[in-house]
């Protein structure tokens, strides 16, 4: 099946064109109340030698980012790989990538090569491929196929190296509740326990005691689509997914992460309007509690940001995808506030890395009018 590549997300649900999604931030920003003191500063860096939107940006242990696939301008493209250095500020080639790919997932392993699964090619055709990235070479390359085609899926490495794969969307528009496990050792995917329900545009946390909660996301489309609020726990020493309750509301495209205390950090979203829906609400789950409980509310709606949050030093969270500015949640005060500057962000479907310094590397994404950025920013903490 071909499926144009950025109408694919942008199409969907009234979303339907990355202008009508960079206003709808930039008001959103306009009209917010500035903080009142700064967090950090935001700044902008280097460009890159892509434009990329669902791409993927992973920090290597050597401190350089390989900045992997996305779509790019123009229909049926996809963007190769290339390197940012953050010492120097630059951008290198590297790869050639063996399939060029976007909505896929990149897993840093603990050998230090990072692993490329799934996604839709440059022709919108739903991979199963999979390939490794290694570093000390600069090289792809192809390894075992996974069980299903499939992209928007999620990869989480669990405790003993292996990773996670779930759920996402299939050939056909199938949405998928089977999920596979990728063992580093012998470089193949195999088959694991299904998820209790079928799940595209959903984030996953893996908790301090190595199971993973899985949240939110939705199956069918258009008018057809239903929402989740419903989570469930996948324990890797059974290979089993259980029901872990309910979120307080229904969402999809939204972010979650690990906080420091253990408790997971949800974040943003929407509800089936998509970009005339777009959720500003936070929530908290409590491992010890298995409960979900509303936290306070970010300064900005944000929505298709999954995978751009990251926990800081000092514990704080940079919030700095899926709106045109960034902020920092505190989960010790349980409130967040715009990050100072002058800059803004290209948006929705864009990539962070951590850098071995305490910046964060923000990179690429859509709006503006401009369809997919080759843009980059570095965020600063104080």
């Amino acid at each position: 099946m071909r499926i144009g590549l950025f109408l694919l997300h942008l199409l969907a649900l009234g979303c339907i064109s990355a202008a009508g999604c960079a206003q709808q931030s930039d008001a959103v920003a306009r009209s917010a109340a500035p903080s009142d003191s700064s967090d950090g500063t935001l700044d902008t860096a280097g460009i890159m030698g892509s434009a990329r939107a669902a791409h993927t940006s992973t920090a290597l242990p050597d401190g350089r980012v390989l900045l992997a696939g996305g779509m790019a301008r123009g229909e049926g493209t996809a963007a190769g790989a290339e390197i940012f250095v953050a010492a120097s500020g630059t951008f290198l080639p590297t790869g050639p990538m063996r399939t060029p790919r976007h909505s896929h997932t990149a897993t840093i392993l603990s050998d230090g090569k990072v692993l490329l699964t799934g996604g839709y090619s440059a022709q919108g055709e739903y991979l199963r491929s999979a390939e490794l990235y290694d570093a000390s070479t600069g090289t792809f390359e192809l390894i075992g196929t996974m069980g299903s085609a499939r992209a928007d899926h999620l990869a989480v490495p669990l405790h003993d190296g292996r990773v996670l794969i779930i759920g996402g969307v299939s050939t056909g528009w199938t949405f998928l509740s089977s999920a596979e496990i990728y063992d580093p050792a012998t470089t193949t995917f195999a088959p694991t326990g299904a998820m209790t329900s079928a799940r595209e545009s959903h984030a996953a946390v893996r908790l301090d005691d190595g199971r993973v909660l899985v949240v939110g996301g939705h199956e069918g489309r258009r008018s057809a689509i239903r929402l989740h609020s419903s989570a469930e726990i996948y324990d890797p020493s059974t290979g089993t997914f259980s029901e872990a309750g309910e979120m307080t509301i229904r969402r999809h495209k939204h972010d979650a992460l690990l906080l420091p205390d253990g408790r997971a950090l949800i974040t943003g979203g929407a509800d089936e309007h998509d970009s005339r829906g777009v959720y500003s609400s936070v929530e908290l789950y409590d491992p010890r509690t298995r409960k979900f409980q509303a936290a306070s509310s970010m300064r900005m709606p944000r929505y298709k940001h999954r995978g751009t949050s990251v926990v800081l030093s000092d514990g704080r969270v940079l919030l700095a995808g899926g709106a045109t500015r960034a902020e920092v949640y505190d989960p010790q005060t349980d409130s967040s506030s715009l990050v100072e500057g002058e800059a803004r962000l290209a948006g929705q479907f864009s990539a962070t890395a951590l850098l071995p310094d305490g910046r964060v590397f923000i990179n690429g994404g859509y709006g503006a009018d401009l369809g997919p950025q080759s843009s980059t920013w570095i965020f600063r903490p104080r």
